[in-house]
């Protein structure tokens, strides 16, 4: 098991197999040695997790969904390192968007279940730069997405 599984493990988190993409597009791009991994929705061990912040959903739990949709991208990355979640050198930047209503401006919290959480896995190499945004609505009507940007060796 590797050393970021290992961890995983401690914290009680196991990675699901890596999504298929919904449409015409690929999970990853690997350039160099960097991981473009495309947008992962947010989706919990009892599906799709969906809701409006600021409407029917609250920040703690846009945070949480935040949370399934970094456990995505690692299952991504791991995938994109051939099973070795232990090629991943740090993660290079999130991309987040909030299914929110106009008057909604804590998409920085919600995003920061996702950013804290790959702190809590990879120390120092979770550190990130990152975007936080509204959007009107996300597909199938989830709570939350993030895309991510990786380097790996």
């Amino acid at each position: 098991m590797s050393k970021i599984e290992t961890r995983l493990s401690e914290l009680g988190v196991t990675l699901p197999s890596a999504p298929a993409p919904a449409a015409n597009y690929v999970p990853f791009v690997r350039v160099g040695d960097m991981v473009y991994v495309s947008g992962q929705i947010s989706n919990g061990p009892d599906g799709l997790i969906t809701g409006k912040l600021g409407a029917d959903m609250a920040t703690e739990e846009g945070a949480a969904a935040a949370k399934t949709c970094a456990i995505g991208l690692l299952a991504q990355i791991k995938a994109a390192c051939e099973g070795d979640l232990d090629r991943l050198v740090r993660v290079v930047k999130l991309t987040g968007f909030v299914n929110s209503t106009g008057d909604f401006t804590d998409q920085p919290k919600v995003i920061n279940g996702a950013s804290d959480f790959l702190v809590e896995v990879l120390d120092d190499a979770g550190s990130h730069s990152r975007s936080a945004v509204s959007a009107a609505s996300l597909p199938l009507g989830v709570a939350v997405e993030i895309e991510g940007i990786f380097q790996i060796r």
